[in-house]
């Protein structure tokens, strides 16, 4: 459901839900050879930065137990630990805090089936829009 809501809402979006559980959220993105690798053969430090902030994102909406889609990022840091190398990756999302106003998460991205091999972490800040 939220694969849908996200996709209506926002076309052509790559960063895919996979699973929601108790605080965490797991994604997964397939890597386009055109669009998201260095020379290399490395997956693009923004694109990884694309896939932490997408699932932060739905972090935010399992969090609140709802989608808002005005939700949006106040604060984010990635470390790249090693080169990310492969066809699909994933990112595992974990709540942090959550209060009325944001939700902080960290993220562990990794490629295709190795999550003991981390290529890039990340902490975020998601902002929630006070109603009017």
């Amino acid at each position: 459901m939220i694969n849908e809501a996200v996709g209506a809402a926002y076309e052509g979006m790559r960063n895919r839900c996979t699973e929601i559980g108790d605080g965490f959220v797991m994604t997964a993105w397939d890597v386009d050879e055109d669009d998201d690798l260095r020379p290399g053969g490395y997956v693009s430090g923004p694109t990884q930065f694309k896939i932490a902030d997408g699932a932060l994102w739905y972090l935010t909406f399992a969090a609140l137990g709802r989608i808002e889609e005005m939700a949006l990022t106040s604060e984010l840091s990635m470390r790249f630990l090693r080169p990310a190398i492969g066809t699909r990756m994933i990112c595992r999302a974990t709540l942090e805090a959550a209060s009325r106003r944001s939700v902080v998460g960290t993220c562990h991205i990794w490629v295709d089936g190795a999550p003991d091999r981390i290529t890039s972490t990340a902490q975020g800040t998601y902002a929630i829009p006070m109603p009017r």
